[in-house]
């Protein structure tokens, strides 16, 4: 299973306009090969290097498995959680100070999930546990401008 952003390359700076210093525009994702058997796909934006240890960007779930895109500044259809900024939807990068890596996740699922709108990341986690039939992920990488 494979997420690919036109945005950005794996490992490579994602562009200003998706973070905080831009416009906080969600980035144009594609999606390939999710397994034929999948019943919903999840997808989960964070950042390991946050000073306080995991910190979630983005979380979606119940998304349809047919779904081969978001486009740029859009939300896949399903069920959104609350990310670390407290809010729902995409948060963009927005390090403190040095370069983060930000990890877009895409999971595919035996099930869709019984979460409420709003759940936080851990919820979803432990949602996920034992349903992940295949996952993707693109790594890009960002620095605050000066």
């Amino acid at each position: 299973m494979k997420i690919t952003s036109s945005a950005f390359q794996e490992g490579a700076n994602i562009p200003s306009k998706f973070t905080c210093d831009g416009s906080d525009t969600s980035p144009p994702l594609q999606i390939a090969d999710v397994p034929s058997g999948a019943k919903s796909l999840a997808l989960i934006v964070d950042d390991p290097d946050a000073p306080s240890g995991l910190f979630t960007h983005w979380t979606a779930w119940n998304i349809s498995p047919q779904t081969s895109s978001v486009q740029e500044g859009s939300v896949p259809k399903g069920v959104h959680g609350t990310n670390d900024f407290g809010k729902s939807g995409y948060g963009g990068p927005c390090p403190p100070s040095g370069t983060h890596r930000y990890y877009f996740k895409i999971f595919a699922l035996d099930r869709e999930l019984d979460l409420p709108i709003g759940a936080k990341r851990g919820q979803l986690d432990a949602a996920m546990k034992g349903h992940v039939v295949a996952q993707g992920e693109l790594m890009g990488r960002y620095s605050k401008q000066k």
